[in-house]
């Protein structure tokens, strides 16, 4: 089975060998840097040149799957596709070029999934569960304790969208951090009680790249050590690791073991926001998670085929 993902940052193909009962396993992934959301012209509209690039990297990602033996493929859009004025007409392109029909998602449908995929992977022991999920465009935070979350909120807070709208240079001045801090505040307080209200979650996770690589930078084991290797993120080290990005250019921060240089330019942003979350839904520390929305859009449609 493969899954199709095209986010605001990045496009990935996941093949994964998947059946009733057991979890997706992984057997091949590609993916490309597309970066939508900075391909947008001045209404907003995603240009020409990323819809001719995400097509050639759909037909390419056809070939691999049909080599691999893929039975099913997926595909799926995210907010880079759901907030362009011209999405529909991108879909039908893709459609018409090559018979992929991207499913878009809502914010609340991404936090659903994502909360599904962190909750197959801790499993019922952990009780309430509260997953953060920082991305190119939004951040989901999803509450719950079965399967299905009690509550699911996606917000504009992505780190990718944050960089382009609050970040004034490399290193961003201390006003600009200032304003940046002060805006995603005032969004994720917003909503806060909203999730608090749910009850207290047993265990709190982060999952997404970003998270990943803020747990990495504080101190966490590398990817080279295997998936099942217990990784965390404190708040404390959270803290200083904000401090020490502020100062770093990008160029800087792409040098930190565990830091991609796709993603340097973006990490300030991912930080504060994850900085934010934690402090104002008063988490100390988070599981990190290896699976995601990727995973969680699997198992979902899983549960839905006959057995």
């Amino acid at each position: 089975m493969g899954v199709l993902d095209v986010g605001s940052n990045t496009v990935h193909l996941l093949l994964v060998d998947a059946h009733h009962g057991a979890a997706p396993t992984p057997a091949s992934k590609r993916k490309i840097p597309l970066r939508l959301a900075e391909h947008l012209t001045p209404e907003g509209n995603v240009d020409d040149a990323a819809v001719n690039e995400l097509i050639d990297f759909i037909k390419k990602a056809q070939v691999l799957s049909e080599d691999m033996g893929a039975t099913d493929v997926m595909a799926f859009a995210t907010s880079a596709i759901r907030e362009a004025p011209n999405g529909d007409d991108v879909l039908r392109r893709v459609a018409l070029e090559t018979g992929v029909a991207l499913e878009v998602l809502s914010g609340a449908d991404e936090a659903r999934m994502t909360f599904l995929a962190v909750r197959r992977w801790f499993g019922w022991s952990t009780g309430r569960l509260l997953v953060m999920d920082i991305g190119g465009g939004s951040l989901e935070l999803a509450s719950g304790i079965d399967e299905e979350p009690d509550v699911a909120i996606s917000l504009p807070l992505g780190a990718g969208r944050l960089t382009r709208s609050h970040l004034d240079a490399d290193p961003p001045s201390p006003e600009a951090l200032r304003e940046l801090r002060k805006h995603v505040r005032a969004q994720i307080a917003h909503v806060a009680g909203r999730i608090s209200r749910v009850g207290e979650p047993r265990i709190a996770a982060g999952s997404s790249k970003t998270f990943k690589q803020l747990a990495r930078i504080a101190g966490a084991a590398p990817s080279s050590e295997g998936i099942y290797v217990r990784r965390t993120l404190t708040l404390e080290a959270l803290r200083e690791t904000v401090t020490r990005l502020s100062s770093m250019s990008a160029d800087e921060r792409a040098r930190i073991p565990g830091v991609s240089e796709g993603r340097a330019e973006q990490l300030i942003a991912g930080a504060v926001v994850a900085e934010a979350a934690m402090e104002l839904l008063g988490i100390a520390e988070l599981a990190i998670c290896p699976w995601a929305l990727r995973e969680g859009f699997i198992l979902h449609r899983m549960d839905g085929l006959p057995s």
